[in-house]
């Protein structure tokens, strides 16, 4: 038996023993992962998320994981876009005195023109990087390996100082946990402005609220540390901060190219073929 599961449906456990291929509901939690250890027969599990570090406990030895790289790069990266224009023309403040009735002018950075620091080259920082060339930027891309004309992140330090706007969209390792921190978030520009579409705990999430309340830096963060962000975090209320829900790569874009990549997935393992960002099980 072969489960998709793109709805939050769990299968029953008088199931489980018929399941061979599993695909977690999109962003389902801990429930949808907890049970795959239980499926005794299954081969094959196909999560449709591009980060992988929280299901990989998960799963079994031999079973085959593959993730969804390439899924999720046009609407994450068209978020991420958004979030950074948002923050750099001020529509928090916008938002803010429209809901209070206020008409009030004032001039904010624009994105051309700026020095964008997009950390992480993987398919969606390659997104990000092509779309940031439409609005006439500076972009210095940043990568662990430095391949296909990034810097390796070893040297972001020395353009920290340098850079409008940071963007993060790098996986969350223990190198990658806090990589910004309190005095990385003190040596930004002036007006600078932190865009995290990647994994909330790769910000120091109290150091970050800190920073914000000094006036010196705008954020936009579809990614929180904790998520869901409690009512109450101080982070709600933090000034110059635009924060979204972790809706990156769930727009209307999802739900086909979803389909399309697990349908690809089943005609690859009829036709014996190797399957699609396989991470584990590999031969």
């Amino acid at each position: 038996m072969n489960h998709l599961d793109t709805d939050g449906f769990i299968p029953a456990q008088s199931q489980f023993d018929d399941i061979e291929f599993y695909c977690p509901s999109y962003m389902g939690g801990i429930k949808t992962l907890e049970i795959i250890p239980k499926m005794k027969n299954l081969k094959t599990v196909h999560y449709s998320q591009a980060g992988y570090e929280d299901i990989l406990k998960h799963i079994p030895e031999g079973v085959v994981l593959c993730n969804a790289s390439g899924l999720h790069d046009v609407s994450t990266s068209e978020l991420a876009i958004g979030l950074t224009i948002a923050s750099r023309r001020g529509f928090a403040e916008f938002m803010d005195n429209q809901n209070k009735g206020i008409w009030h002018r004032t001039r904010k950075p624009a994105l051309a023109d700026s020095h964008v620091g997009v950390v992480g080259y993987g398919h969606i920082g390659k997104r990000i990087v092509s779309l940031l060339e439409i609005f006439e930027t500076k972009v210095t891309a940043f990568s662990r390996t430095g391949s296909d004309g990034a810097r390796k992140i070893s040297e972001f330090d020395a353009f920290l100082p340098q850079l409008d706007v940071i963007i993060l969209i790098l996986p969350l390792t223990k190198e990658s946990h806090n990589f910004i921190n309190a005095d990385r978030l003190k040596r930004m520009k002036d007006g600078a402005t932190l865009i995290n579409v990647a994994r909330g705990a790769i910000v120091d999430t109290d150091a970050l609220v800190a920073e914000l309340h000094t006036g010196r830096i705008t954020a936009g963060l579809d990614v929180t540390d904790p998520e869901p962000l409690p009512a109450g975090h101080p982070l709600w209320s933090a000034p110059n901060v635009i924060i979204s829900p972790h809706v990156g790569g769930d727009s209307g874009a999802f739900d086909p190219r979803a389909r399309k990549m697990v349908e690809e997935q089943f005609l690859r393992l009829y036709e014996k073929r190797p399957l699609l960002n396989q991470i584990t099980g590999l031969n």
